[in-house]
């Protein structure tokens, strides 16, 4: 057995499986929060709880995420890439079986919990792991596959959600991540070697910076993720938000004194690095936020089912998957700065004009405008991800990797929680309860908020929802704005740097 077992590895090729092995964990953590938010109000029925209760389902998720993403950079670099890939997949996978075998709610929030805590250490440790096997010069053709779970994950959730709910069970939302996960285990396991150790990996543990650091993000994420639900003057949101700025606040004082920190927040002194994670995290902010409120727009203003409404917002990850076809290509052409700021400028627009849609408006048009909106911000987002690492050394990339997906999760749920402000403030006096939440929020991204977000009845003219699109697009008028900082010289000292890199590793 162990024989063949060798033999299988001396056939796979390393590169093809960390590949392969990041898509399929990060596609298992992307589908996981919308396919759970469409089956949220089935599970409240069954173990015979309150939707209200069933909120801490998501935000048990949400704040696990938050206290293990921080470490995520030291783990990896400390235990070795692949343990703790595999270790978190491996998680991942045994708590959503355990997720689907629950029977009360208590267990759900309980495995739901250990579902974020392993999830928090996928994306960063796999995607250092990522960057580490494939030199700059390289990396744009992994926009192919990176935009994989990005794109389809979120979309084809609420849809998958939908046909089990209404056709097999609820627990079919948590069993169909077996497959995946096993899969990606095996190959791991088996065609993944173990990272050799870079100079200055091996660091101590910053026990005061992880103290700070975990709860803080974890305070900041509950308070973005509440505050439009539970009232942004409500005591409770305003003391835990506080709590955690100041966490984070000290956490930033303490981390630039010690010599091994566990944020190495001097990466944000480089202006490139500093400037796209920016971008990236407003970016996100209007992604997450369109697709929040265009569900619920569609749902309430169209009269569409939540998987209907789910199938029509799906374009957008084609345009997604369209855009990583086309990345390499444009950024040979017209170069990684221009592409971010015409995406970006394009995705406005976009946003903007979804914001006009009535109901007499024909679907195939709004479906053509989401796709135009996948295309083009899926330009923007892959351009800013390769060159967000382009000046990145490798002792650093696991840092790096986890303090850029830190801000996408703020990112993330600033969006949805402001956007979900608008929306409340345009709404007087339309807050509907949580169940009427739940029920129309199915087919929105639950990754940056929960199934028990706010659901918000619509003024007769839809005026509330055109303003929360025009929020996004605002979210994304600051990352074109940012963009525009960006210098020539970025991109072309990224790209003098690449042959440099590849010269160096054929003479060593």
């Amino acid at each position: 057995m162990t024989g063949m077992a060798n033999k299988l590895a001396g056939a796979l090729n390393p590169r093809i499986i960390i590949r392969f092995v990041y898509v399929a964990a990060m596609f298992l953590v992307a589908m996981d929060g919308t396919i759970v938010n469409v089956a949220l109000l089935t599970i409240c029925k069954e173990m015979g709880v309150s939707p209200a209760e069933a909120g801490t389902v998501n935000i048990g998720y949400l704040v696990a995420v938050a206290i293990t993403l921080p470490a995520a950079g030291w783990l990896g670099d400390r235990f070795g890439g692949k343990r703790v890939l595999l270790g978190a997949i491996a998680v991942f996978t045994a708590a959503s079986a355990c997720c689907g075998l629950a029977s009360s709610l208590e267990q759900m929030v309980l495995f739901r919990i250990v579902q974020g805590a392993a999830g928090g250490l996928i994306a960063p440790v796999g995607m250092a792991m990522l960057f580490r096997a494939f030199p700059p010069e390289e990396r744009a053709k992994l926009s192919r596959s990176l935009i994989v779970p990005i794109a389809v994950a979120p979309a084809i959730g609420p849809i998958l959600g939908g046909f089990f709910v209404e056709t097999w069970s609820w627990r079919w939302c948590f069993y169909i991540n077996l497959p995946i996960g096993i899969i990606a285990l095996l190959l791991g396991w088996f065609g993944l070697k173990e990272e050799q150790r870079q100079p200055g990996q091996h660091r101590r543990l910053d026990a005061i910076g992880l103290l700070l650091s975990a709860p803080g993000f974890a305070m900041v994420v509950y308070a973005l993720s509440q505050g439009s639900i539970q009232g942004w003057d409500s005591p409770g949101i305003i003391r835990i938000g506080a709590a955690g700025m100041l966490l984070l606040a000290v956490m930033v004082i303490v981390e630039l004194r010690v010599k091994a920190p566990m944020l190495q927040l001097r990466l944000l002194g480089d202006r490139l690095y500093r400037t796209t994670g920016l971008i990236a995290l407003c970016s996100a902010a209007g992604l997450l936020g369109m697709l929040y409120v265009f569900p619920l727009m569609y749902q309430d203003i169209f009269g569409a089912s939540p998987l209907h409404s789910g199938l029509t917002t799906f374009p957008e990850a084609l345009g997604l998957m369209a855009a990583s076809q086309c990345l390499p290509w444009s950024l040979k052409r017209i170069g990684s700065r221009r592409v971010i700021q015409a995406a970006l400028l394009g995705a406005m627009l976009i946003f903007g004009m979804l914001s006009l849609v009535q109901p007499t408006t024909s679907p195939w048009l709004i479906r053509l405008l989401l796709l135009l909106g996948g295309f083009t911000l899926g330009h923007s987002v892959g351009a800013v991800q390769l060159m967000a690492f382009a000046r990145i050394e490798p002792p650093s990339m696991g840092q790096a990797t986890m303090l850029f997906q830190m801000q996408n999760r703020l990112g993330s749920a600033l969006g949805v929680a402001m956007i979900g402000s608008v929306l409340a403030a345009a709404s007087p006096g339309a807050a509907t309860s949580a169940g009427e939440a739940a029920d129309a929020n199915a087919a929105s991204s639950a990754d940056a908020v929960t199934a028990t977000t706010t659901a918000i009845a619509a003024l007769p003219d839809g005026d509330a929802y055109r303003m929360a699109l025009l929020a996004a697009a605002a979210f994304l008028l600051l990352a074109w704005t940012l963009s525009l900082t960006l210098r020539g010289k970025d991109a072309a000292a990224a790209q003098l740097r690449q042959p440099m890199n590849a010269a160096a590793k054929q003479s060593a």
